[in-house]
């Protein structure tokens, strides 16, 4: 299936997970500061691993990070 992944379209197993996306950026689950929306959704972190893709979807993934 192809995704749009942060704009950038990417293509990923039939079985694909929002983790499995978030691994092409190499967010793990206990990554702090992230966001991740499917569709305009936002995916809980805890249903990461269990929200499956589908073809098409837009994934958006937001990343706080620290400055000053």
């Amino acid at each position: 299936m192809t995704i749009r992944l942060n704009g950038e379209e990417r293509r990923l197993d039939d079985a694909a997970t929002v983790q499995t996306a978030l691994d092409l950026l190499d967010v793990t689950p206990d990554s702090r500061g992230v966001a991740v929306a499917v569709d305009r959704e936002v995916v809980p972190r805890a249903r990461w691993h269990e929200t499956p893709l589908h073809d098409g979807a837009q994934v958006e993934v937001v990343m706080a990070i620290q400055g000053g």
